[in-house]
């Protein structure tokens, strides 16, 4: 086999691994067409992992699969959602002890141990399906994709907790096993309760660094070197363990030495309930927030300049009408190393938004999050939103409702036209699709297309159709006992197809 043929592979094996993506389908090169330019074809297989969802017996969560129809797939595959454990042949799994405050969790015995039964197996692309459970019991998830049902592949967890720290509506957006994850808007303070979940899918041991920077820079941490996250397994590890300093204002760094995990925060706060905090889009010169509710009562933003370099960012809010100022808050000002914060208040005045930040002068880049509080008094809750990628090419999000549901786009830099789909209802319905064109500079909180006869919950797929970027967000809302609860997930490229070089010749016949 020739050195090109071998690194060929080799690069595709390594994108397997790292990313749980891999299109391994040659490309016709027998027509007379065939050019150096690279195709893009779906890809063959993928991976998600979801978080242990509560430790609250008082919780109920809903898990949520869903692939769009893409072409060029075949016909076959499966997507198949599973506990984060082994079971031991004997009947008992093989682990002992559930993830408790301390940050611990249950490991493999290694022994007599067999794969867990299948949670949730999806059934065709283009239509969701929904599982239900209970209490505290729920374990962490992971799963993978293939054939038909890798392509966009997206799976949702959320959490009803009627009372206590952190109660509330909780949504997080199940996420591929990486070895990178920024977190900027977690917190160590006395009245916050915040875990970083690391779900370990592989076979094999897993071994993490965890870093905290608050507003004077790196946290001297105790434990956060060296983590070792058993094979298949969720080790929820509590921030106020890893330093002895209370800051409101913390980013978190996650990077794997070896192995590859999923990554997600979880925000608990004893008055203003809590939600997911989800990674940061890599560190980026420009970044975007989309989708701040119109009814936001307090909004912070939280960045972190992760280089040597100082950072001077642009402030501004695009709003439905265009792009403007936050009065005070024109700029913001990140020293190197240090996570900086700042209180925009009630800056949505019943218009919803999306923050762009940009560079004054030279880029650096930076990660950056916001926290969001809707409602007043005991009724408060709090949601986060990562800055994230554009939809690109195709986005999905699931478990949308009937009532409740709000989609928002932004084109921050060029009007753009999206193509908006719903899909069948998980319990019966027919698909719809409308489309919009969002002007250049704004923030538009678009009618979403609903599926006629609409049973059950459904998915919103976005796809760009021309112009500039978008990038989206969606926000559902459930009253509870006169508590503002919601969450708001974004809408980030699916990465659902792969380039792949087309060449003019078999470069295989080539000698070393």
């Amino acid at each position: 086999m020739n050195r090109t043929t071998l690194s060929l592979i080799a690069g595709a094996t390594a994108l397997a691994a790292v990313t749980g993506f891999a299109a391994v389908t040659s490309p016709d090169t027998s027509a007379p067409d065939a050019t150096a330019t690279a195709a893009e074809l779906p890809v063959e297989r993928t991976s998600l992992t979801c978080p242990t969802p509560s430790v609250s017996d008082l919780a109920e969560t809903t898990y949520t699969s869903f692939t769009p129809v893409t072409k060029g797939t075949g016909s076959d595959g499966k997507a198949e959602l599973r506990p984060a454990v082994t079971e031991s042949t004997d009947g008992e799994d093989a682990k002992d002890g559930k993830g408790g405050k301390d940050g611990k969790t249950g490991k493999a015995s290694g022994k007599g141990e067999k794969e867990a039964k299948a949670f949730l197996t999806a059934k065709e692309p283009g239509k969701p399906l929904a599982e239900d459970v209970s209490g505290s019991d729920s374990p962490a998830l992971v799963g993978t994709a293939d054939g038909k049902f890798a392509p966009g592949w997206t799976v949702q967890q959320t959490t009803e907790v009627a009372a206590g720290t952190g109660r509330g509506l909780l949504g997080a957006a199940c996420t591929a096993p990486d070895t990178d994850f920024w977190f900027p808007g977690a917190s160590t303070a006395a009245d916050r309760t915040d875990y970083v979940h690391l779900v370990n899918p592989d076979d094999s041991a897993a071994v993490v660094d965890i870093e905290l920077y608050g507003r004077d820079g790196a946290l001297e941490t105790t434990t956060g070197e060296g983590i070792t996250v058993a094979p298949h397994s969720d080790d929820p590890v509590l921030l106020s363990t890893l330093t002895t300093e209370k800051l409101d204002n913390v980013t978190v760094h996650v990077s794997v030495r070896s192995g590859r995990v999923g990554a997600s925060v979880q925000a608990l706060d004893d008055k203003l309930g809590g939600d997911w905090l989800g990674a940061s889009v890599d560190p980026a010169g420009s970044l975007v927030i989309p989708g701040i509710p119109k009814d936001a009562t307090a909004v912070r933003l939280i960045a972190f300049a992760p280089g040597d370099a100082d950072a001077d960012l642009k402030v501004r809010l695009a709003s439905p009408t265009g792009q403007i100022t936050p009065a005070g808050n024109e700029t913001l000002h990140l020293k190197a190393g240090m996570t900086g914060a700042v209180d925009l208040g009630d800056v949505m005045r019943g218009e919803p938004g999306s923050l762009v930040l940009t560079p004054t002068g030279r880029s650096v880049p930076v990660v950056a999050a916001v926290r969001v509080v809707r409602g007043k008094g005991a009724g408060q809750e709090t949601a986060f939103i990562p800055a994230t990628r554009p939809v690109g090419t195709r986005a999905t999000v699931v478990d949308n409702r009937a009532k409740g549901t709000t989609l928002s786009l932004t084109a921050p830099f060029g009007a753009a036209e999206v193509k908006v789909t719903a899909s069948a209802g998980s319990e019966g319905g027919t698909p719809a699709t409308k489309s919009f064109t969002i002007k250049a500079g704004t923030t538009q909180q678009v009618e979403a297309p609903v599926p006629s006869g609409l049973k059950g919950t459904y998915a919103l797929t976005v796809e760009s159709v021309s112009g500039g970027e978008v990038h989206g967000a969606r926000t559902i809302t459930d009253a509870q006992d006169g508590v503002s609860a919601f969450t708001v997930q974004t809408l980030p490229d699916d990465r659902g197809t792969v380039a792949v070089p087309k060449a003019d010749q078999d470069l295989s016949v080539l000698q070393q």
